[in-house]
């Protein structure tokens, strides 16, 4: 049985590529969203698409914190010989695996996404990225970890692989550079007249809203100002540091 130790490395190499994913393929390149392929049923409706992208990233945090929590309460086995080569390379096994299971399950069983959505060629993506992000990272990992003890190094790889995986959870909520829109949530009995006058506080203009009258999108001129509607009666805003995902990386 795999010591906490292992478990450790394995859930923060496949949060990490959770991640990557995400900030990569969602909010740097916007190739896909979560259900990109579900375009032909309910699943288009881009509130749905994009509340699937919060979920994903939510789980990845779950994830997160699991390996984290694991990896402090092994962390007496850090000092032994080989440590940190152990670690960084179950970090790589989970990384891979990530991507593995990611082509397997949505690019080819399910169809709910591709690599790269708008391509004349989505199947050439889709094994690129399985080789490159998948198999290559599992297969160096494997390779590394049957190589020999050497130093002592665990707590300063426990202590960058940390580092690195609570920067990429940071990241992965934030919107992409030169993005104005934010989608905020009033709760329910909130007056429409009450949310104009939130948006013309932060100097927003209103673009949509759905039949309840509860989530409003807006277009902020100064879109580092979106916190403040949490002031003016806000629940939940998609671009502030406590969104749940990417809520404003649709284009």
């Amino acid at each position: 049985m795999r010591s906490p130790h292992h478990w450790a490395a394995y859930l923060l190499g496949f949060a990490l590529g959770g991640f990557f994913d995400g900030i990569l393929l969602h909010q740097i390149l916007q190739w896909h969203h979560l259900l990109a392929g579900l375009q032909g049923s309910a699943f288009a409706d881009i509130r749905i698409q994009v509340l699937a992208d919060g979920l994903f990233h939510a789980l990845m945090y779950v994830v997160a914190i699991i390996g984290l929590s694991a990896l402090w309460r092994s962390r007496a086995e850090l000092t032994a010989p080989g440590a940190g080569r152990l670690l960084s390379a179950n970090v790589l096994i989970g990384f891979g695996i990530w991507h593995v299971v990611d082509s397997v399950l949505s690019h080819w069983a399910t169809g709910i996404h591709r690599v790269k959505m708008d391509s004349a060629s989505p199947l050439t993506w889709d094994i690129i990225w399985f080789a490159c992000f998948g198999i290559l990272p599992v297969v160096f990992g494997f390779w590394r970890r049957s190589g020999p003890g050497g130093p002592r190094r665990g707590r300063i790889t426990a202590s960058f692989v940390g580092a690195i995986v609570l920067v990429s959870g940071a990241w992965s909520v934030l919107p992409p550079p030169n993005v104005s829109q934010v989608v905020a949530y009033f709760g329910p009995g909130t007056s429409a007249d009450a949310v104009v006058n939130a948006a013309a506080a932060v100097g927003a203009r209103v673009i949509w809203t759905d039949r309840t009258g509860e989530l409003w999108a807006f277009d902020l001129s100064d879109s580092t100002r979106s916190a403040e509607l949490y002031r003016h009666g806000a629940l939940f805003v998609s671009s502030s540091f406590l969104a749940v995902g990417c809520l404003s990386w649709s284009r």
